[in-house]
Order: C-alpha cells, then sequence, then structure tokens
C-alpha cells in the first residue's frame, strides 16, 4: 500500500556510479544498475538517509511523495538471503569462548591482553541486524569508534562477556541509531547496556541516543556510561 513518506531520490545526471551510498544503506535498498545507483525497491528504503553523506557529488536527497511502505521484515529477508554471497561485513557470524573447563585450565600468564574477546560479527551499528542471535539476553556494550583507540584493554576490560556495538554519533545517522537502539531493546530481552564514550563533545551525544532508543522501546534496562579520556583514562562512570 502507497503512503505519502520519505524517501531517497537519485539524480542520475549527478550520480558517477562510484557506489560509495550502497555500503551506507544497512537496508540494501540501492543498487548499482546500469552504472547508476538506483532504489530497487520502496519498501527497503526508510527514509531515514544515511547513505546521503556517502555520495561524494550530492545525487542523493530526501523527498516526500506517495510510496510502498516501508517493511523491515522484507528488509530482513532480502538481506538474509542476499547474505551467503554479499559483503563479508553483512554475515552474521558467532564465535565459540572457551569452555568452563578450557578457561579454568588456561594459566594466569598466558591470560594476555591481546587476546581477542569479540564474540560475534558484524559490530558496526549500522550493519548489526535489530534480531540478531547474539543479542538474546545479553549484556550490551555500545561503543564510540575511537574508544579502542584510546583503551588499550578494552577487550579485558569491558568487552569480554558482552555483545558489542559500535559507531560514531557525529558522522552517522542519530535517528536511525534511535529506532535500531528501540527495537533492540523491545525485543532482544537485554540483561544490561554499557555505553563507553570519549571525553570530547561529539561522543556524548551517544548515550543520549541509547537513552532514547531505551525510552521508545517503553523497556526498563540498567543503563551504564562511562567516560575515557583521549590518554586512556576512566574518568567517569553514571549507572542508572
Amino acid at each position: 500500500m502507497k503512503v505519502l513518506r520519505k524517501i531517497i531520490q537519485i539524480d542520475e545526471e549527478r550520480c558517477d556510479g562510484c557506489g560509495q551510498c550502497i555500503t551506507g544503506c544497512a537496508e540494501g535498498a540501492l543498487k548499482l544498475i546500469d552504472g547508476k545507483a538506483r532504489v530497487v525497491g520502496e519498501q527497503f528504503c526508510d527514509g531515514l538517509g544515511a547513505c546521503i553523506g556517502e555520495c561524494p557529488n550530492g545525487a542523493l536527497t530526501i523527498i516526500e511523495r506517495e510510496a510502498e511502505e516501508f517493511d523491515e521484515t522484507a528488509v530482513e529477508a532480502m538481506l538474509e538471503k542476499s547474505r551467503p554471497s554479499g559483503c563479508p561485513s553483512a554475515k552474521l557470524q558467532m564465535f565459540p569462548g572457551a569452555s568452563a573447563c578450557e578457561s579454568a585450565n588456561i594459566p594466569t600468564s598466558l591470560e594476555t591482553e591481546d587476546a581477542s574477546s569479540l564474540s560475534h560479527w558484524p559490530v558496526q551499528i549500522r550493519l548489526v541486524p535489530s534480531n540478531a542471535p547474539f543479542l538474546n539476553g545479553a549484556d550490551l556494550l555500545v561503543v564510540a569508534d575511537c574508544v579502542p583507540v584510546a583503551y588499550p584493554s578494552i577487550h579485558r576490560d569491558f568487552l569480554k562477556g558482552r555483545a558489542v556495538m559500535m559507531g560514531c554519533p557525529k558522522f552517522d545517522d542519530a535517528q536511525s541509531y534511535v529506532d535500531k537502539f528501540a527495537k533492540i531493546c523491545k525485543n532482544a530481552g537485554l540483561k544490561s547496556i554499557t555505553v563507553l564514550i570519549m571525553e570530547v563533545p561529539c561522543c556524548s551525544a551517544l548515550p543520549t541516543i541509547v537513552r532514547k532508543g531505551l525510552q521508545a522501546s517503553g523497556v526498563s534496562i540498567p543503563l551504564t556510561e562511562i567516560v575515557i579520556s583521549t590518554q586512556g583514562k576512566i574518568l567517569e562512570t553514571k549507572t542508572s
């Protein structure tokens, strides 16, 4: 059914077929066809415009017109179908950790800081589906992109035992983040959320985004915010 809503419009004269917008569309609504970016199905475009900033030629704009309603179920089915032959970044993977017996028999001297605690892939907020199985019943760690560079012990101190999602509130689409966190908080049965950000001003938007998503979900989940300095020190910890 067609409704009046926002949707992406592509100026074919400006589009040079570089394909950068395609990687910016987490819903997979854009494809290169005959050397031009095109919307492959109106029901796949959420109209939020996360792809716009990826275009170097300003060929993408958001307009309001009659279009098929956005269908998240259709998007997830289409992405699932395309994953086996698609970009590895969109392929869901879960990594088995050591068993309790194996962990008990690892000498303390071998537990190094450079051991990975990552339990799944992908990790970017825009690439992680809201129904990803590794989110079910998880302790969720939401990390600003710059944190792992400043805080070298992030795997040991924060990532172990948690599902992780990473993103940048300055360069990514904030509303799409809010919408995704709302769906996750409502449906995944999260046990807790920890938001790890840098002390720089642009990072402060990330906890706000997560809180808005949590509020929109109508679910109560313990939320902890941790601020890291540019020198890799923990400056502040707040729990709500």
